[in-house]
C-alpha cells in the first residue's frame, strides 16, 4: 500500500540555498515540490493568490503562504520558484531580480531534486498523472519507498507528493511548456503524442514532437525510454530516439503487449505478456477504460523493467486508490424517483473526453450516460466538445 512517510530525510544541499520561496505554490505541481524540499529540511515559503485545501495542507507541513503577491515577500529568499503561469511582472519576481536573487523555473527545481535519486519521468499527452501515481504505488507497494511529485491528489494519500527514503523519485513530467527538458532521468515512460498546448510550440507538430525527442535523450546513455506503441505518434518518433527503447500495448508487435482485456463495472482486467510470450502478469486495475488498461500496463512494463516483484505489481495495481478528477466516483445523486450516478473527470481535450466517455459506456453498459461541461473555463471547451460530440453514441447525451 502506498503510503506517505512524514519523516524527514537530510538534505544533500544545494550549495548555500536554504530559503526557497515558491511563486504560486498551490498550484498543483509548485505545492508537490515544495512539500518534498520541506520534508528535506528546506525553509520553505510561498504565496498564491486563494486560500485552498492545498495551501491548507501545505501550512500545516509548516510552510509559511502568503494570499496575495507582494514584493516584501522575497526579502530573505535565497532562491525564488516561478511556474510557467507567472507573468514577468509579478511583483514578487521583479523583487527577486532587483535583489539579484536567483529566478528558476519550477522544473529546474524538480530537476535539482532529481539529481540525488534515481529519477522516472513520466510524459505523454494523456494519461501522465494517472502512469506516474500508478508506478508509486506499485513501487511503495514492493516497500521502495519512493519519493513521487504528480499533478493530481491521490485519492489513498491526499496529498500530489511524498518524500520516502528510497532511492526512487517518480515524477510527472510536463510537456506544454517544454520545461519536461530541464530533467535528466534514469528512465522516462511516453504515453502518447497528440497535438496540445500548440501555442507554445508556434502551432507546429513538427516542434511538439521533437521536444519529446529531445526529452528522451536527456536519458543517460545506459538509460531506457517505455514508450506505448498503440500511438501513431510514439510510433513515427521511434526511429529517431538513439536510446533503449522499451515498447507496451496493444500492438502485436510491442515488447510487453495487452491482451484479454475485458470492462468489469468501474475496474478492468488484462493480461500483461512479458518478452518471451509465455510469460503472463494477469492484472486489475479499479478504473475503466481502455486507456487506463494501458496506462497500467506502462506503469507494470517500467516495474517490470526495474525487476520489482510480481507481487508488489499485482498487488499495487490492484488495491491503487485513484486520482482525483480522474474518473472519480462521486456516488449516487437522488431527486424524486430518479437517480444517476455522478462522475467527475478532469479530461477537457477532445480525445480524453472520448475516452471517458467510452470508458463510462462501458462501464454503465445499460444505461444511458448524460455529460455536463462548465462553459466557464479558460480551456477550448467549445471545439472540444463539439469534437467529442462526433464521437458520442446514441445512448450519450451531452
Amino acid at each position: 500500500m502506498l503510503m506517505l512517510d512524514p519523516r524527514p530525510v537530510a538534505s544533500a544541499g544545494m550549495g548555500g540555498i536554504q530559503r526557497i520561496f515558491m511563486v504560486g505554490i498551490g498550484g498543483a505541481g509548485m505545492s508537490g515540490i515544495a512539500e518534498v524540499l520541506a520534508g528535506l529540511g528546506y525553509t520553505v515559503s510561498g504565496s498564491d493568490q486563494i486560500e485552498s485545501p492545498v495551501v491548507a495542507r501545505l501550512r500545516s507541513l509548516g510552510v509559511v503562504v502568503h494570499i496575495g503577491h507582494q514584493a516584501e515577500h522575497v526579502e530573505h529568499a535565497d532562491v525564488i520558484v516561478v511556474s510557467a503561469a507567472v507573468p514577468e511582472d509579478n511583483p514578487e519576481r521583479v523583487a527577486a531580480r532587483s535583489l539579484r536573487i536567483p529566478v528558476v523555473p519550477r522544473a529546474e527545481m524538480l530537476a535539482e531534486l532529481m539529481r540525488y535519486r534515481f529519477g522516472i519521468a513520466v510524459a505523454g499527452t494523456h494519461g501522465k498523472t494517472t502512469t506516474t501515481s500508478l508506478i508509486a504505488a506499485i513501487l511503495g507497494e514492493a516497500g521502495e519507498d519512493p519519493t513521487f511529485v504528480i499533478g493530481g491528489l491521490l485519492n489513498q494519500t491526499g496529498a500530489n507528493a511524498a518524500l520516502g527514503e528510497g532511492d526512487y523519485l517518480v515524477v510527472e513530467a510536463d510537456e506544454s511548456d517544454a520545461s519536461f527538458l530541464h530533467l535528466q532521468p534514469m528512465m522516462s515512460l511516453v504515453t502518447n503524442i497528440e497535438a496540445d498546448h500548440m501555442e507554445h510550440y508556434g502551432g507546429d507538430q513538427t516542434r511538439y514532437s521533437a521536444a519529446f525527442d529531445a526529452f528522451l535523450h536527456n536519458l543517460p546513455f545506459y538509460g531506457s525510454a517505455l514508450m506505448c506503441l498503440d500511438d501513431r505518434g510514439v510510433r513515427d518518433l521511434l526511429p529517431d530516439v538513439s536510446r533503449r527503447v522499451v515498447t507496451y500495448g496493444r500492438h502485436a508487435d510491442a515488447d510487453y503487449r495487452v491482451e484479454n482485456y475485458r470492462a468489469e463495472g468501474l475496474s478492468c482486467r488484462f493480461d500483461l505478456v512479458r518478452p518471451g510470450d509465455d510469460d503472463v502478469l494477469s492484472l486489475t486495475v479499479k478504473m475503466p477504460g481502455l486507456h487506463n488498461a494501458l496506462n497500467a500496463a506502462g506503469a507494470a512494463a517500467l516495474c517490470c523493467e526495474l525487476n520489482i516483484n510480481d507481487q508488489a505489481i499485482i498487488q499495487g495495481l490492484a488495491e491503487f486508490g485513484g486520482v482525483g478528477r480522474r474518473f472519480a466516483d462521486l456516488g449516487l445523486v437522488r431527486w424524486r424517483e430518479h437517480s444517476a450516478r455522478l462522475i467527475d473527470d478532469y479530461g477537457h481535450h477532445p480525445t480524453e473526453v472520448a475516452v471517458t466517455l467510452k470508458a463510462a459506456r462501458d462501464a454503465f453498459a445499460a444505461t444511458r450516460v448524460v455529460m455536463v461541461v462548465p462553459t466557464a473555463t479558460a480551456s477550448p471547451v467549445p471545439e472540444t466538445i463539439s469534437t467529442s460530440l462526433y464521437r458520442c453514441s446514441a445512448r450519450t447525451r451531452c
